[in-house]
């Protein structure tokens, strides 16, 4: 495994820099421990979730199109392992030259990339370590190889469009001029389904949003109480985006290092955005970031999208 994880962050100072402004904001990264990962996949699984067997299905239909946009030779590079059911239905229509997953857990990566090689034992597999948010070095043995970003799952979603940019710029930077990327996109639809997707009946929504309060009490040692909080979804048409809250059930206070937090009935907590987009909002956006439209494919209700992008000269 190349290691180019970065130093640990302050997460006191974090959390306190987003519980001090106003209004207060969590950073939706710590989401993520051992519990809300279990969550997550929890919430993949639901009724209202569209987006996950969404996408799948598209690969489904469109797995020849999509695979031939991997030419012979090629190093597929993926931003966030995730699961690996989705590289897997790549990996069973094209074979690769190599295959560099980047994801910010370690152990994670070394535990997927041993069981794609026990299952697709001709393929280099070389897994780093990094925060793919950021810019970050592919491994030497790959970077004369030409280069496919694949990122699923509409995580783009999660930076707003300023940063959304930004992120794409950086992954046009490292396929370079005549590189692809593969990327899933969630599209605007109807409200109602955009809100049951992240407000379920059964409540694993709910549960993986205030297990950020749970996740955060334990690392920093703290008394955060998710019996004080709510969940709330809601999506904003202002600025296109499903926004998670945990809104205070009561007032009380919260002793984070030397600091006293006093979170007021009534008030909110944002914990996240995800950001959706109509078809030609999105490529205008890639165009801005330097890439053209290669193709593009919906499911038959135009909720989702897979779009295939090549780098550009310029930006």
């Amino acid at each position: 495994m190349f290691d180019l994880k970065p130093e640990s962050t302050d997460v006191e100072a974090e959390v306190l820099r987003g519980l001090t402004a106003e209004p207060k904001w969590l950073p939706p990264k710590y989401f993520y421990d051992e519990r809300g990962s279990r969550l997550f996949e929890a919430i993949t699984a639901l009724p209202e979730y569209y987006l996950t067997r969404t996408e799948l299905a598209i690969f489904d239909a469109h797995m020849p199109d999509i695979a031939r946009s991997i030419g012979p030779g090629s190093c597929l590079v993926e931003y966030g392992s995730g699961s690996s059911l989705k590289i897997r239905k790549v990996l069973e229509e094209v074979a690769p030259a190599a295959y560099v997953p980047v994801d910010i857990s370690g152990d994670h990566l070394v535990d997927m990339a041993e069981r794609l090689r026990s299952d697709f034992p001709a393929l280099a597999i070389y897994p780093v370590c990094a925060d793919f948010t950021s810019a970050f070095e592919l491994p030497a043995v790959v970077r004369r190889m030409p280069k496919v970003g694949f990122f699923p799952g509409s995580s783009i979603g999660n930076f707003d469009p300023v940063e959304a940019q930004a992120f794409l710029g950086r992954i046009r930077n490292t396929v370079g001029e005549g590189g692809r990327l593969i990327i899933g996109v969630d599209l605007k639809k109807d409200v109602h389904v955009l809100e049951a997707a992240y407000d379920d009946a059964a409540g694993v929504t709910a549960d993986f949003n205030l297990n950020l309060l749970r996740h955060l009490a334990d690392v920093l040692g703290v008394e955060l109480d998710p019996g004080r909080f709510a969940h709330r979804a809601a999506y904003n048409a202002d600025v296109g985006a499903v926004q998670m809250f945990l809104d205070v059930a009561e007032t009380h206070e919260v002793q984070i290092g030397d600091t006293r937090i006093r979170f007021e009935a009534g008030e909110s907590v944002h914990t996240e955005n995800s950001f959706k987009y109509d078809p030609d909002d999105f490529l205008a956006l890639a165009a801005r970031a330097g890439f053209s439209r290669v193709g593009a494919f919906t499911d038959a209700q135009g909720w989702f999208g897979v779009f295939l992008l090549e780098a550009t000269a310029e930006a």
